[in-house]
Protein backbone atom coordinates (compact mmCIF):
# COMPACT_ATOMS: atom_id res chain seq x y z
CA UNK A 1 0.00 0.00 0.00
CA UNK A 2 1.21 3.02 -0.71
CA UNK A 3 1.29 6.55 0.80
CA UNK A 4 -1.77 9.02 -0.31
CA UNK A 5 -0.80 12.15 -2.15
CA UNK A 6 -2.09 15.28 -1.52
CA UNK A 7 -5.11 16.43 -3.41
CA UNK A 8 -4.00 19.27 -6.19
CA UNK A 9 -5.73 22.42 -6.08
CA UNK A 10 -7.93 23.13 -8.80
CA UNK A 11 -9.64 26.25 -10.41
CA UNK A 12 -12.80 26.62 -10.96
CA UNK A 13 -13.60 26.59 -14.32
CA UNK A 14 -15.18 29.61 -15.89
CA UNK A 15 -18.57 29.26 -17.72
CA UNK A 16 -17.19 30.75 -21.04
CA UNK A 17 -13.91 28.54 -21.20
CA UNK A 18 -12.09 27.50 -23.40
CA UNK A 19 -11.36 23.57 -23.46
CA UNK A 20 -8.83 21.22 -25.43
CA UNK A 21 -10.21 18.56 -27.12
CA UNK A 22 -8.14 15.44 -27.30
CA UNK A 23 -8.24 11.91 -28.21
CA UNK A 24 -5.30 10.11 -26.16
CA UNK A 25 -7.24 6.47 -27.42
CA UNK A 26 -9.51 6.15 -30.60
CA UNK A 27 -10.71 8.85 -33.21
CA UNK A 28 -14.44 9.30 -33.49
CA UNK A 29 -16.34 9.44 -36.27
CA UNK A 30 -16.59 13.00 -37.67
CA UNK A 31 -20.07 13.63 -37.69
CA UNK A 32 -20.13 12.92 -33.63
CA UNK A 33 -17.21 15.39 -33.31
CA UNK A 34 -18.46 18.01 -35.11
CA UNK A 35 -22.05 17.84 -33.28
CA UNK A 36 -20.11 17.30 -29.98
CA UNK A 37 -17.82 20.70 -30.65
CA UNK A 38 -21.12 22.45 -31.25
CA UNK A 39 -23.05 21.13 -27.74
CA UNK A 40 -20.21 22.62 -26.06
CA UNK A 41 -19.80 25.83 -27.97
CA UNK A 42 -24.19 26.03 -27.39
CA UNK A 43 -23.30 25.89 -23.50
CA UNK A 44 -20.89 29.04 -23.88
CA UNK A 45 -17.83 27.25 -24.04
CA UNK A 46 -14.78 27.52 -26.15
CA UNK A 47 -13.48 24.06 -27.29
CA UNK A 48 -10.32 23.50 -29.72
CA UNK A 49 -9.52 20.46 -30.93
CA UNK A 50 -5.31 19.40 -30.35
CA UNK A 51 -3.15 18.93 -33.27
CA UNK A 52 -3.50 15.52 -33.66
CA UNK A 53 -7.45 14.54 -32.17
CA UNK A 54 -8.81 14.12 -35.54
CA UNK A 55 -6.20 11.72 -36.71
CA UNK A 56 -7.79 8.31 -38.56
CA UNK A 57 -5.02 6.00 -37.53
CA UNK A 58 -2.78 3.85 -37.54
CA UNK A 59 -5.55 1.06 -36.65
CA UNK A 60 -7.94 2.23 -34.40
CA UNK A 61 -6.01 5.02 -32.90
CA UNK A 62 -5.67 8.56 -32.84
CA UNK A 63 -2.53 9.34 -34.33
CA UNK A 64 0.74 7.31 -32.76
CA UNK A 65 1.76 6.81 -29.19
CA UNK A 66 3.92 9.81 -29.19
CA UNK A 67 1.48 12.22 -31.04
CA UNK A 68 -1.31 11.56 -28.86
CA UNK A 69 0.24 11.90 -25.74
CA UNK A 70 2.16 15.05 -27.28
CA UNK A 71 -1.44 16.67 -27.49
CA UNK A 72 -2.26 15.04 -23.64
CA UNK A 73 0.63 16.75 -22.50
CA UNK A 74 0.10 20.24 -24.16
CA UNK A 75 -3.23 20.32 -23.32
CA UNK A 76 -2.39 20.77 -19.68
CA UNK A 77 0.81 22.70 -20.28
CA UNK A 78 -1.09 25.67 -21.98
CA UNK A 79 -2.79 27.84 -19.66
CA UNK A 80 -4.90 28.94 -22.02
CA UNK A 81 -7.79 26.02 -21.74
CA UNK A 82 -9.07 25.96 -18.34
CA UNK A 83 -10.21 22.13 -18.73
CA UNK A 84 -9.64 19.14 -21.22
CA UNK A 85 -12.04 16.82 -22.48
CA UNK A 86 -11.59 13.75 -24.33
CA UNK A 87 -13.21 12.82 -27.23
CA UNK A 88 -14.29 9.34 -26.63
CA UNK A 89 -12.45 6.22 -25.00
CA UNK A 90 -12.12 3.41 -27.43
CA UNK A 91 -8.40 1.60 -26.55
CA UNK A 92 -5.20 2.84 -26.72
CA UNK A 93 -4.58 5.00 -23.70
CA UNK A 94 -2.80 2.57 -22.04
CA UNK A 95 0.40 2.93 -24.71
CA UNK A 96 0.30 6.82 -22.84
CA UNK A 97 0.81 5.36 -18.91
CA UNK A 98 5.05 4.86 -19.34
CA UNK A 99 5.04 8.16 -20.99
CA UNK A 100 3.01 10.93 -18.93
CA UNK A 101 4.98 13.50 -17.74
CA UNK A 102 3.70 13.75 -14.02
CA UNK A 103 6.25 17.12 -13.33
CA UNK A 104 4.41 18.75 -16.05
CA UNK A 105 0.96 17.77 -15.36
CA UNK A 106 1.17 18.42 -11.57
CA UNK A 107 2.60 22.16 -12.24
CA UNK A 108 -0.33 22.92 -14.81
CA UNK A 109 -3.64 20.87 -13.06
CA UNK A 110 -6.84 21.23 -14.36
CA UNK A 111 -10.05 19.28 -15.24
CA UNK A 112 -9.80 16.25 -17.30
CA UNK A 113 -13.25 14.68 -18.31
CA UNK A 114 -13.26 11.18 -19.57
CA UNK A 115 -13.93 7.64 -18.56
CA UNK A 116 -13.67 4.04 -20.63
CA UNK A 117 -10.48 3.22 -21.74
CA UNK A 118 -8.80 6.86 -19.88
CA UNK A 119 -9.92 5.07 -16.47
CA UNK A 120 -6.18 4.44 -16.78
CA UNK A 121 -4.77 7.51 -17.28
CA UNK A 122 -6.88 8.89 -15.13
CA UNK A 123 -6.27 6.79 -11.59
CA UNK A 124 -2.51 7.06 -12.28
CA UNK A 125 -2.75 11.11 -11.96
CA UNK A 126 -4.83 10.61 -9.52
CA UNK A 127 -2.72 7.98 -7.67
CA UNK A 128 1.02 9.77 -8.38
CA UNK A 129 0.58 13.03 -8.34
CA UNK A 130 -3.64 14.10 -6.73
CA UNK A 131 -5.17 15.45 -9.74
CA UNK A 132 -8.94 14.46 -9.22
CA UNK A 133 -10.33 12.84 -11.87
CA UNK A 134 -13.42 13.64 -13.54
CA UNK A 135 -15.79 10.79 -14.16
CA UNK A 136 -17.69 12.52 -16.70
CA UNK A 137 -19.48 13.16 -20.20
CA UNK A 138 -16.62 12.96 -23.39
CA UNK A 139 -17.20 14.97 -26.63
CA UNK A 140 -18.14 12.40 -29.58
CA UNK A 141 -19.91 9.26 -26.90
CA UNK A 142 -21.93 12.11 -24.70
CA UNK A 143 -22.16 15.67 -25.72
CA UNK A 144 -23.25 14.78 -28.98
CA UNK A 145 -26.68 13.62 -27.93
CA UNK A 146 -29.31 15.55 -27.19
CA UNK A 147 -29.85 14.27 -23.79
CA UNK A 148 -26.58 13.08 -23.49
CA UNK A 149 -25.45 15.49 -20.49
CA UNK A 150 -27.00 15.05 -16.79
CA UNK A 151 -25.90 18.83 -16.55
CA UNK A 152 -26.76 19.50 -12.78
CA UNK A 153 -23.87 17.36 -11.48
CA UNK A 154 -21.48 18.51 -14.64
CA UNK A 155 -21.83 21.88 -13.70
CA UNK A 156 -21.31 21.06 -9.71
CA UNK A 157 -18.39 19.41 -10.75
CA UNK A 158 -16.65 22.39 -12.46
CA UNK A 159 -18.40 24.88 -10.23
CA UNK A 160 -16.61 23.20 -7.07
CA UNK A 161 -20.37 22.43 -5.67
CA UNK A 162 -20.73 19.26 -3.84
CA UNK A 163 -24.08 17.24 -4.84
CA UNK A 164 -25.71 14.24 -4.73
CA UNK A 165 -27.35 11.39 -7.18
CA UNK A 166 -29.89 8.93 -6.25
CA UNK A 167 -32.83 7.18 -7.50
CA UNK A 168 -33.78 9.92 -10.44
CA UNK A 169 -30.18 8.74 -11.87
CA UNK A 170 -31.20 5.11 -11.62
CA UNK A 171 -29.11 4.19 -8.21
CA UNK A 172 -30.88 1.54 -6.16
CA UNK A 173 -30.30 -0.55 -3.28
CA UNK A 174 -28.43 -4.14 -3.48
CA UNK A 175 -26.95 -4.16 0.09
CA UNK A 176 -27.93 -1.59 2.75
CA UNK A 177 -26.39 0.14 4.77
CA UNK A 178 -23.67 3.43 5.14
CA UNK A 179 -20.40 3.94 3.84
CA UNK A 180 -18.08 7.07 4.09
CA UNK A 181 -14.53 7.39 1.95
CA UNK A 182 -12.94 8.77 -1.23
CA UNK A 183 -14.35 8.39 -4.07
CA UNK A 184 -12.31 6.08 -6.86
CA UNK A 185 -12.93 3.91 -9.49
CA UNK A 186 -14.21 4.15 -13.23
CA UNK A 187 -14.66 1.49 -16.36
CA UNK A 188 -14.20 -2.20 -14.16
CA UNK A 189 -12.39 -3.95 -17.02
CA UNK A 190 -9.51 -1.68 -17.56
CA UNK A 191 -9.24 -1.53 -13.88
CA UNK A 192 -8.42 -5.27 -13.69
CA UNK A 193 -6.50 -4.97 -16.78
CA UNK A 194 -3.89 -2.75 -14.70
CA UNK A 195 -3.87 -5.59 -11.85
CA UNK A 196 0.11 -6.94 -11.90
CA UNK A 197 1.10 -3.74 -13.86
CA UNK A 198 3.65 -0.77 -12.80
CA UNK A 199 0.07 1.41 -12.67
CA UNK A 200 -1.82 -0.94 -10.63
CA UNK A 201 -4.72 1.15 -8.52
CA UNK A 202 -4.74 2.10 -5.44
CA UNK A 203 -8.26 1.04 -3.92
CA UNK A 204 -7.12 0.80 -0.46
CA UNK A 205 -10.12 2.11 1.92
CA UNK A 206 -12.16 3.34 -1.27
CA UNK A 207 -15.70 4.34 -1.90
CA UNK A 208 -15.34 2.38 -5.01
CA UNK A 209 -17.09 2.97 -8.22
CA UNK A 210 -17.15 0.17 -11.13
CA UNK A 211 -18.76 0.54 -14.49
CA UNK A 212 -18.18 -1.54 -17.65
CA UNK A 213 -20.47 -2.26 -20.87
CA UNK A 214 -20.83 -5.28 -23.19
CA UNK A 215 -19.74 -7.48 -20.08
CA UNK A 216 -21.76 -10.45 -19.44
CA UNK A 217 -22.93 -11.41 -15.88
CA UNK A 218 -20.19 -13.98 -15.56
CA UNK A 219 -17.51 -12.31 -17.26
CA UNK A 220 -18.52 -9.77 -14.42
CA UNK A 221 -18.28 -11.88 -11.54
CA UNK A 222 -15.02 -13.06 -12.94
CA UNK A 223 -13.68 -9.70 -12.69
CA UNK A 224 -14.70 -8.64 -9.30
CA UNK A 225 -12.80 -12.51 -8.08
CA UNK A 226 -10.16 -11.12 -9.93
CA UNK A 227 -10.21 -7.86 -7.70
CA UNK A 228 -10.84 -10.18 -4.62
CA UNK A 229 -8.18 -12.47 -5.09
CA UNK A 230 -5.49 -9.47 -5.86
CA UNK A 231 -6.82 -8.35 -2.74
CA UNK A 232 -8.27 -5.24 -4.11
CA UNK A 233 -11.63 -5.18 -2.58
CA UNK A 234 -9.80 -6.11 1.23
CA UNK A 235 -10.84 -2.51 2.64
CA UNK A 236 -13.18 -1.11 0.66
CA UNK A 237 -15.93 0.50 2.02
CA UNK A 238 -18.34 0.18 0.03
CA UNK A 239 -19.22 -0.12 -4.20
CA UNK A 240 -21.50 1.57 -6.27
CA UNK A 241 -21.77 0.28 -9.77
CA UNK A 242 -22.81 1.80 -12.95
CA UNK A 243 -25.76 1.40 -15.20
CA UNK A 244 -23.60 -1.32 -16.44
CA UNK A 245 -24.88 -1.09 -20.19
CA UNK A 246 -25.61 -3.87 -22.25
CA UNK A 247 -24.36 -6.08 -19.67
CA UNK A 248 -27.11 -8.31 -19.87
CA UNK A 249 -27.34 -12.17 -20.67
CA UNK A 250 -30.30 -12.39 -23.50
CA UNK A 251 -32.84 -14.38 -22.78
CA UNK A 252 -32.02 -15.01 -19.20
CA UNK A 253 -33.81 -13.66 -16.20
CA UNK A 254 -34.29 -10.76 -14.84
CA UNK A 255 -31.60 -9.64 -12.31
CA UNK A 256 -29.08 -12.12 -13.07
CA UNK A 257 -25.84 -9.40 -13.61
CA UNK A 258 -27.52 -7.83 -9.61
CA UNK A 259 -27.52 -11.62 -8.31
CA UNK A 260 -23.88 -12.45 -9.89
CA UNK A 261 -22.51 -9.31 -8.49
CA UNK A 262 -23.59 -10.44 -4.83
CA UNK A 263 -22.71 -13.65 -5.19
CA UNK A 264 -18.84 -12.50 -6.44
CA UNK A 265 -18.85 -10.60 -3.47
CA UNK A 266 -20.62 -12.53 -0.82
CA UNK A 267 -19.07 -12.18 2.70
CA UNK A 268 -17.76 -8.74 2.10
CA UNK A 269 -19.81 -6.37 4.86
CA UNK A 270 -19.99 -3.60 2.63
CA UNK A 271 -23.24 -1.70 1.66
CA UNK A 272 -23.48 -1.96 -2.15
CA UNK A 273 -25.46 0.15 -4.67
CA UNK A 274 -26.44 -0.20 -8.53
CA UNK A 275 -27.62 1.53 -11.68
CA UNK A 276 -26.14 4.87 -11.32
CA UNK A 277 -25.86 6.55 -15.25
CA UNK A 278 -21.95 7.37 -14.87
CA UNK A 279 -19.73 6.40 -17.83
CA UNK A 280 -21.20 3.83 -20.43
CA UNK A 281 -24.64 4.81 -20.26
CA UNK A 282 -27.86 5.15 -22.68
CA UNK A 283 -28.39 9.15 -21.82
CA UNK A 284 -27.56 11.53 -18.97
CA UNK A 285 -24.42 11.03 -18.09
CA UNK A 286 -23.51 11.77 -14.79
CA UNK A 287 -20.10 13.19 -13.83
CA UNK A 288 -18.43 11.84 -10.76
CA UNK A 289 -15.11 13.26 -9.00
CA UNK A 290 -12.98 10.97 -7.93
CA UNK A 291 -10.74 11.95 -5.28
CA UNK A 292 -12.46 13.27 -3.31
CA UNK A 293 -14.91 12.73 0.09
CA UNK A 294 -18.25 11.11 -0.37
CA UNK A 295 -20.76 8.99 1.40
CA UNK A 296 -23.34 6.17 -0.06
CA UNK A 297 -26.50 6.47 1.97
CA UNK A 298 -28.27 2.55 0.86
CA UNK A 299 -30.12 2.38 3.37
CA UNK A 300 -33.74 3.63 3.02
CA UNK A 301 -33.31 5.37 -0.56
CA UNK A 302 -29.69 5.14 -1.87
CA UNK A 303 -27.78 8.03 -2.35
CA UNK A 304 -24.19 8.99 -3.29
CA UNK A 305 -23.23 12.29 -1.84
CA UNK A 306 -20.28 14.12 -3.25
CA UNK A 307 -19.34 15.80 -0.21
CA UNK A 308 -16.02 17.56 -1.04
CA UNK A 309 -15.59 19.78 -3.97
CA UNK A 310 -12.70 18.67 -6.70
CA UNK A 311 -12.12 22.50 -7.27
CA UNK A 312 -11.88 25.78 -4.77
CA UNK A 313 -11.80 29.24 -5.54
Amino acid sequence: MTAPVQRLRLSPVPRDGRIRVISPASFAKDQRMTLGMDRLRSLGFRPEAGAHTQAHGPLYFAGNAVERLADLHAAFENPAFSWVAAVRGGYGSNYLLDGLDLSLIRSHPKPFFAYSDLTGVQLQLLDRIGLPAFHGPMVAADFYLEDGIHMSSFRAALAGVPYRVGAEEGLRTLRPGVARGTLYGGCLSIIVSLIGTPWEPCTEDKLLFLEDTGAKPYQVDRMLWQLRVAGKLNSVRGIIFGEMLACATPGAEDGLLEDAILHALDGLDIPIAFGLRSGHVLRQNVTLTFGVEAELNADTRAELHVLEPAVQA
